[in-house]
């Protein structure tokens, strides 16, 4: 590991410790040519995983933009980022061990909107109508009684 401040090549681990969900490993470094001390992260490198969209077209998974949709359902809504981050990280850990290099987007967004029932109904329609597409004001209604229907409702 290169020293970022002169550049030595030669440094000795002083600390290591794993993040919460042991994805991460932290180590704190000190320099043998300078003394300097110094914080590096390792991580699994993992195969990209690509989402198939509707028409076919395949992109990169991105993390932030599944949680950016989901900011948009809970908007305004008595929901803390934790929570979120929680069930986007139990998506994409989900996603990752059930498909190995590709995922259909249906079943991402279907991943997303059965936690999203759990947490709040109303970020769940919010989410469920846009992707799932309701044409008309009947099937948004449908969607709404099986909500108000549900046990958990």
């Amino acid at each position: 590991m290169r020293c970022p401040v002169c550049e030595c090549t030669n440094s000795r681990v002083l600390e290591s410790r794993s993040n919460e969900d042991h994805s991460t490993i932290r180590r704190r470094r000190e320099c043998v040519g300078c003394g300097r001390r110094f914080t590096t992260y390792e991580t699994v490198e993992r195969t990209p995983l690509m989402v198939i969209k509707k028409d076919k077209r395949r992109e990169p998974f991105q993390r932030d933009k599944l949680l950016r949709g989901v900011l948009r359902a809970v908007e305004k809504r008595p929901i803390d980022l934790q929570t979120l981050e929680d069930l986007v990280d139990q998506v994409e850990r989900e996603i990752r061990t059930e498909f190995d290099r590709e995922v259909p987007s249906e079943q991402l967004g279907e991943k997303v909107i059965v936690r999203l029932r759990e947490i709040d109904g109303v970020a769940y329609v919010r989410f469920a109508s846009v992707y799932r597409e309701f044409r008309d004001v009947e099937t948004f209604a449908k969607e709404l009684m099986s909500l108000l229907n549900s046990p958990s409702g």
